[in-house]
């Protein structure tokens, strides 16, 4: 296949005009060797690399932990129609044989192989139990952990060693040896956490690398107290996570932020729930009941519960919305996420040898005109 006429994303992180050309499930560095091969004029388009969810719990009526195969291939199928191409879905703060059964179904999952037209499943993001009561958010504090090794090494080995990431409140007891014992097996990312400074200073300096979205349940900054938001600030190596739906973040926060930390550091993430693709009503989330108006999904008590918003509607509304730039929105949700998770040599980019996952925007609007994936068109 040969895309032609197209504005296309660069590793450098600009665009330039380009055709791009495709050999089997992988992209090619010329069309000279392609037989049989079919053209695509997408002039009035740009094509960037296919996206990458690592922070996200559900969508079109499932959820991750539902614990079923069925689940994440329904998910898997509308991610990729949405443009996202890989998928780390996150779990909730939930009982440990119930973690088990979601690990084990997403290792069986995994092993079952490519799944045509559909996200490819990358890991799990471990998003509870070893967070902090009192910034619970909408995790359910009956089942909090304190951060526990051999827990963590049960469940590991159930997914298949597939935890990708793990969120953790550092001023927990037994945090700060967690985050030492397990960092080069796993991203440890703060989250849901009273810690102020000093403590997450200590955490990153412990191996801790990476912040679950960013501002929300966690200590503020403030001039004289600036929290986990200024350690992360601090340590040039920490990633944080951006949910840009509108909802759970100000526009102007997201400009000030993007200032601070660059985009090189932000990531992108949806932390969607099972109501995205689906319209208001009464949905679930980690066992709890959640009303979902709009794009805003909130538990009983008006806490926000995740969003209702998927990954590229996210990067579309950071830049027609928030005034972020194109090429910055695009490095912190198909770059950035990518090499976070260790897949970047494969994915994340369109370069020669990569596998063939193209999104092609349209200029005005940022709409999807096709997403192909694996070098097949979708539709």
């Amino acid at each position: 296949m040969i895309i032609k006429n197209a504005s296309v994303f660069q590793e450098d992180g600009i665009f330039l005009p380009r055709d791009v050309y495709i050999e089997g499930d992988c992209f090619a560095d010329s069309g000279e060797h392609l037989s049989d091969r079919s053209e695509i004029d997408v002039a009035g388009c740009y094509a960037i690399p296919g996206l990458t969810d690592i922070h996200f719990h559900g969508c079109v009526g499932h959820d991750f932990c539902d614990g079923t195969e069925e689940a994440i291939d329904a998910m898997a199928r509308y991610e990729a129609e949405q443009g996202v191409t890989n998928i780390v879905p996150a779990t909730m703060t939930l009982a440990e044989e119930t973690l088990f059964d979601i690990c084990r179904a997403a290792k069986s999952y995994a092993e079952g192989g490519v799944r045509e037209g559909r996200a490819r499943l990358q890991g799990i993001n471990m998003e509870g139990p070893f967070v902090s009561l009192a910034k619970k958010g909408a995790q359910n504090g009956a089942y909090i952990h304190r951060p526990d090794v051999a827990m963590f090494d049960r469940l590991n080995e159930a997914s298949g060693h597939r935890i990708r990431l793990v969120a953790i409140a550092p001023e927990e007891e037994g945090a700060m040896e967690f985050i030492a014992a397990r960092c080069g097996e796993a991203v440890m990312s703060l989250a849901h956490s009273c810690a102020d400074y000093d403590i997450a200073i200590e955490a990153f300096d412990r191996g801790a690398s990476h912040v679950t979205h960013l501002y929300n349940a966690m200590n503020p900054y403030t001039h004289r107290a600036p929290g986990p938001i200024g350690a992360a600030a601090d340590r040039e190596k920490v990633e944080v996570e951006l949910i840009c739906d509108g909802v759970h973040i100000h526009p102007a926060s997201v400009r000030t932020t993007f200032r601070i930390f660059g985009s090189s550091r932000i990531i992108l993430i949806s932390d969607s729930m099972r109501a995205t693709g689906l319209g208001d009503g009464d949905y679930s989330l980690g066992g709890q009941a959640v009303k979902v108006v709009g794009n805003r999904a909130t538990l009983a008590d008006g806490t926000i519960a995740g969003s209702a918003t998927n990954l590229m509607d996210c990067m579309r509304t950071a830049v027609l919305k928030m005034g972020i730039p194109l090429e910055a929105a695009v490095r912190c949700a198909a770059v950035n996420p990518a090499k976070s998770v260790g897949i970047y040599e494969q994915y994340g980019s369109i370069a020669p040898g990569k596998k063939a996952d193209v999104v092609l925007l349209q200029k005005a609007d940022l709409s999807i005109q096709n997403v192909i994936l694996d070098g097949q068109l979708l539709y």
